[in-house]
């Protein structure tokens, strides 16, 4: 039985022997495998044959110092294989004492933990990357929201420039629109980071689980889906930044890009709402500024998500479709929201008006979307309702090329 205790233990682990001066008496199979000497290189050399340069001579001491004086060692040392490999091994060394109490002989057993020791490095090494994400992140935000607040400074310094030039009643409250709609943008901007800042925080937990777990390959999995989830919180602070860019140039763009930009900027609302958006697009180029023609198309589809929620309407749908039609580019925004009554639908573009309570609009929303579309498209925004639909149509002149 001690015979077969003794196949046992070598058959399993990794064996040598050395004298009390540290030379290799015995070494088994598994200890030449993992090193790659023969028994014949190894028998009679110093046992820091294996000794990789990189351990700290001071562990040496200790190991030494403990043996020395009859205590077992434990450990994991990092060795080196013939070939120049880095292998790890846990190792446990026991003085062996003859009837005198003197030492004859140390016995060594150890077993291979290279695999989990570069598992232990690479966990380490996302960790810091996933640190420095974090920090970097942290720093982008904070540049952007100093952007944005120079930018409503902009923006106040432009409503007190233009009051100065015309008291016009028009122009007055087409700013105040501006400012409220810059709310409206931080709300949503704050709404667009709460469903990833949760997935952001799922993840980080599972990093950590997967880590405690030695889980490498979840560990890769969550930190690369950390990494995207930045990234888009990340564009989603340029859109809404380009959203309010003070460039009031006019030039040509593609209105289905402008109207994709605002479904983008809606997306969590439309998701949470549950509303389907369908759209039929053409690819018509007008003369304009991009950044408004998404406004109006927000302040469209803010209007029917209201009228969703407040009609009780459960299965909700918009179609909003691009077309040529004679000398105009058409943009039809329809939805099946309830509609608008005959009493409403005669007032639904004047200053101030709107069939919301007070808390939660001001009834610019439609104005100035009817301003924007006269004075900055050159074109016009009308409202059709029944049998419990509503479509809005906005016509902008097309550019004799685009005819």
């Amino acid at each position: 039985m001690l015979k077969q205790y003794k196949e046992a233990i070598e058959k399993s682990n990794i064996i040598s022997k050395t004298d009390v001066n540290g030379i290799i008496t015995f070494v088994n199979d598994e200890f030449c495998n993992i090193s790659g000497y023969t028994k014949d290189e190894l028998i009679g050399q110093n046992h820091n044959i294996v000794r990789h340069p990189d351990v700290d001579d001071e562990k040496f001491k200790y190991l030494w110092e403990t043996i020395k004086h009859k205590n077992i060692f434990k450990d994991t040392v990092k060795n080196l294989a013939k070939n120049g490999t880095t292998f790890y091994v846990n190792t446990t060394i026991i003085p062996i004492l003859d009837k005198n109490e003197n030492i004859v002989e140390f016995v060594a057993i150890r077993y291979d933990v290279t695999k989990e020791v570069a598992l232990r490095e690479e966990l380490l090494k996302k960790e810091r990357e996933y640190e420095e994400l974090n920090k970097s992140l942290e720093k982008r935000v904070q540049e952007q929201t100093k952007e944005l607040q120079e930018l409503n400074q902009t923006l106040e310094k432009r409503v007190r420039d233009e009051i100065a030039k015309n008291e016009d009643k028009q122009r007055v409250m087409f700013w105040q629109s501006r400012h409220a709609s810059l709310g409206q943008m931080l709300a949503n901007i704050a709404h667009q980071w709460r469903q990833p800042l949760t997935e952001l925080s799922l993840a980080m937990f599972n990093i950590k689980k997967a880590l405690q777990n030695e889980q490498a390959d979840n560990v890769t999995k969550f930190y690369d889906e950390s990494k995207n989830i930045i990234k888009n919180m990340s564009e989603t602070i340029d859109d809404f930044t380009n959203f309010f860019s003070p460039d009031k140039e006019k030039y040509y763009f593609n209105i289905s890009e402008s109207i994709r930009e605002s479904i983008g900027l809606l997306e969590s609302v439309i998701n949470d709402e549950m509303i389907i958006i369908k759209t039929e697009f053409n690819d018509i180029k007008v003369l304009g500024i991009t950044n408004e023609l998404t406004q109006v198309i927000i302040n469209l589809i803010n209007n029917s998500k209201d009228a969703f929620i407040h009609n009780s309407i459960l299965l909700r749908e918009i179609n909003i479709t691009t077309k040529k039609e004679r000398d105009f580019a058409v943009i039809e925004v329809h939805d099946n929201a309830g509609g608008i009554s005959k009493e409403n639908i005669e007032k639904i573009f004047e200053p101030y008006f709107t069939t919301k309570h007070k808390s939660r609009g001001t009834g610019l929303g439609l104005f100035m979307s009817k301003m924007i579309c006269e004075q900055g498209l050159n074109g016009t925004l009308d409202v059709k309702s029944k049998k419990n639909t509503t479509t809005f149509s906005i016509k902008i002149p097309l550019d004799k090329h685009e005819k």
